[in-house]
């Protein structure tokens, strides 16, 4: 259940997010820049008016389904009639074939989709090696250095062997892909459409941190 609010966010955690809207919509923020910036409202402005560029009143999301349909038929030899925004990622890239099928769709569209984790249990067994390590410092510092070494190694080695995808249709894919690249899934990259910039910043903190959409009002404080 999302029960965060905004105001007792990490403010080291939004900068962290903010690095990435500076990706996606090709922006920079420079020094101190949003410390006068009260509420989520004020916010969304900023960025929007930041983005210089023309503004078209066009879906984005269409166009990055579009886009990413195109790769995924032109790569992989699908017929394009056949990739719905209902479609299971999991028959697209099947566990076999996973990585290079997506690395393939990559290099088309020109942008990482990111989209592989580890397996949840995997996960779950080297974050309890590591919380026991820390444990161990009572007991042993030479078992719980070990113990930590070994637990931060294992997170980076099922990292990049990870083959489980974390989402499971295209429509999820396509909403993951508009927030975190959002003039590359458009038609025209030197244009936007400004008022989806709210929703897919709202659609961005909730994902992130954990927050109701519904607490994600224009007035919601953000200090």
């Amino acid at each position: 259940m999302k029960n965060h609010q905004l105001k007792n966010i990490d403010p080291e955690d939004i900068e962290d997010l903010l690095v990435k809207v500076e990706k996606s919509f090709n922006i920079k923020f420079k020094g101190r820049e949003l410390a006068d910036v009260k509420n989520f409202g004020e916010m969304c402005d900023h960025i929007a008016n930041k983005i210089k560029l023309d503004n078209l009143n066009d879906c984005t999301s269409q166009q990055a389904f579009y886009k990413l349909r195109d790769a995924i038929s032109a790569e992989l030899n699908i017929e394009r009639s056949t990739i719905t925004s209902q479609q299971k990622l999991s028959i697209i890239f099947p566990r076999n074939n996973r990585r290079s099928y997506l690395k393939r769709v990559e290099v088309k569209l020109g942008f990482q989709l990111n989209v592989l984790t580890p397996p949840s249990w995997q996960t779950l067994t080297l974050l309890s090696i590591f919380i026991l390590s820390l444990i161990g410092f009572f007991f042993s510092w030479k078992l719980a250095i070990s113990g930590i070494t070994f637990s931060l190694l294992g997170f980076w080695l099922s990292d990049k062997a990870a083959n489980e995808i974390g989402l499971e249709t295209m429509e999820q894919l396509v909403k993951k892909v508009t927030t975190e690249n959002y003039l590359k899934s458009r038609r025209n990259p030197k244009s936007f459409n400004k008022i989806e910039i709210e929703k897919i910043l709202i659609n961005w903190f909730s994902t992130e941190f954990d927050v109701d959409k519904r607490l994600l009002t224009r007035d919601a404080k953000i200090v």
